[in-house]
């Protein structure tokens, strides 16, 4: 793909994950979460699976490969997945959008912690200014400043548990292909999350024959569109222009589900969340080191040319 196709789709991905979050929301309010949840996880992970088959991509894999991809599936799909689910019952879609803009920074700050990636000044304002940001909004969690909810707390954990997978899946995926990796990771993912629907939500079965149409046209385009290809997308994209600069798009999807969720849900937007969206975003560009990589490529070009 050139790169103007790359970052219209990049662009677009980043539209659908930010109406994600109110898709999410809207399935959570009519099904048992943590069990459709799971059904959505198996369908994504179902299409990315298939698609590898038609394009004759579909691999074995190898036995550390398989212990890459149980970890991944235990934190990136199982971790984040509940506590989204979970913490969408107990939260607003606007701030859950937010709060899942810190995941580039997260993610950063995992590579720091586990790969041994360098701390510089600048990631170091941007770690802090994200977290500033992540305070505005869950203390302002209740409608009041002050008070803390508890579905902002588990979505924040669903950002951290999306952080530890992305450190197994760049292990993974130094010797396989990340589409591969992402299909497994769902599939055995949706495995666990079933288990737990089934330990949690012993009547969620039952709220399957509940469901709307509405709803299920949403269960279908999040996860086919949102989950499935999404990320194949997503992934193909950190291959070809790098993890840096495709990181960058991450910005736009707290905008889209904070205007999503105004315009969709009805509901109201905080000043504590524009302050809020302003230093997560500043915080992504410098945490991520996305800023440093700019201006190294800037001089390298002036000493080029």
């Amino acid at each position: 793909m050139s790169k103007p196709l790359t970052y219209t789709l990049l662009f677009f991905v980043m539209m659908i994950w930010g109406f994600n979050v109110i898709a999410i929301k809207v399935l959570v309010e009519n099904f048992a979460p943590v069990t459709i949840t799971a059904f959505r996880i198996l369908l994504a992970g179902i299409v990315v699976m298939l698609i590898l088959g038609i394009k004759k991509e579909f691999r074995k894999v190898t036995r550390p490969q398989l212990i890459y991809i149980t970890i991944g599936a235990l934190t990136g799909i199982l971790g984040h997945h509940f506590f989204l689910s979970v913490g969408l019952t107990a939260t607003n879609a606007s701030n859950a959008g937010l709060i899942l803009g810190l995941v580039p920074l997260m993610t950063a700050l995992a590579a720091i912690l586990f790969l041994g990636d360098r701390l510089t000044v600048l990631r170091m304002i941007g770690i802090v200014s994200g977290l500033i940001g992540v305070s505005f909004i869950v203390m302002n969690g209740e409608g009041s400043v002050g008070s803390i909810s508890r579905g902002d707390l588990y979505i924040f954990l669903a950002v951290v548990t999306q952080a530890v997978s992305f450190i197994a899946i760049k292990r993974a995926t130094e010797t396989m292909d990340a589409r591969l990796m992402t299909g497994w990771m769902q599939i055995a993912g949706a495995f666990f999350l079933f288990v737990v629907s089934a330990q949690l939500e012993p009547d969620g079965l039952a709220t399957l024959t509940t469901g709307t149409p509405l709803a299920w046209i949403v269960f279908l385009a999040s996860a086919i569109l949102a989950t499935g290809l999404g990320h194949m997308v997503y992934n193909k994209a950190i291959h070809q222009i790098g993890a840096g600069e495709t990181a960058i798009f991450i910005n736009l999807t707290p905008f889209f589900s904070l205007t999503g969720s105004y315009l969709f849900l009805g509901e109201r937007i905080m000043v504590e969340q524009l302050y809020g969206f302003l230093f997560i975003v500043t915080g992504v560009i410098l945490g991520t080191g996305a800023l440093e990589q700019s201006i190294r490529k800037k001089k390298k070009k002036r000493m080029a040319s």
